[in-house]
């Protein structure tokens, strides 16, 4: 594990970044990040492509008006990708939006995001979202090595208190993530009606399986879903019972 450092974006916010190696260094690296209280916490996976304008800014004002808010009350610490596109750009603009000041946490591999002074070797690597409080980079050159990751540094940091993902929209490497969720016995709120992965679990926890990975996901009886148009207040309370 490399010493915390921190960065500072072009919106003058900082963040602070530590590095890591191994699994075995977690829990140093979250001491080095200021990061010790337990907190029940929130993962957020998918994203948001293949969608209209128009649910893009759905989801936005999902992100401003709900999520944010009900992590900021609740006082969660939130985790997710941390690149600088879809629902990782939506929670890191909600949260400097409504000033809240609950920790957000971009899990990312190295190789894959762009750093000041380091030379990428991966062509589709990402700008780091800079709304973000901190971000752990760990090993890895492609999409979806943080995925096991992203996982355990959720457990680390709830440390037996409740914890919850949110599954929205995604592509392959999100069924990676909610394998991971289901793995660590996290319970998955999946939002229906938000595209690609997450439609394709809530059809599967309705009987309507297109395609295979769902079903032992779904067997887990730890997937909800709901439907993204509802509510806003539905979904509210259901993220505020799991975490509470």
């Amino acid at each position: 594990m490399e010493n915390a450092s921190t960065l500072t974006f072009k919106n003058n916010l900082t963040a602070h970044v530590v590095q890591v190696h191994s699994p075995t260094t977690l829990t140093a690296a979250l001491h080095q990040l200021g990061l010790d209280q337990p907190r029940p916490t929130l993962a957020l996976v998918g994203g948001a492509s293949k969608i209209s304008e128009s649910d893009k800014n759905d989801l936005r004002r999902l992100f401003i008006e709900v999520i944010a808010p009900l992590a900021e009350q609740l006082g969660v610490a939130v985790v997710d990708g941390g690149t600088d596109a879809g629902i990782m750009q939506f929670i890191g603009q909600a949260r400097t939006r409504i000033c809240a000041t609950f920790p957000l946490i971009g899990v990312a591999a190295m190789g894959t995001v762009l750093l000041p002074g380091v030379k990428s070797v991966n062509a589709d690597a990402a700008m780091l979202e800079p709304n973000h409080t901190h971000f752990i980079l760990v090993p890895g050159c492609n999409w979806g090595d943080e995925s096991p990751w992203l996982s355990q540094i959720g457990s680390h940091l709830a440390k037996g208190l409740p914890s919850v993902t949110i599954v929205i929209n995604g592509g392959e490497i999100t069924w990676q993530d909610v394998a991971q969720s289901v793995k660590a016995r996290r319970p998955a709120i999946v939002l229906a009606g938000s595209g690609r992965t997450a439609d394709k679990l809530a059809a599967a926890l309705q009987g309507e399986v297109t395609d295979e990975r769902a079903i032992d996901l779904v067997a887990s009886g730890l997937l909800h879903a709901i439907d993204m148009n509802k509510d806003a207040a539905v979904l509210a309370s259901m993220i505020g019972q799991m975490l509470s």
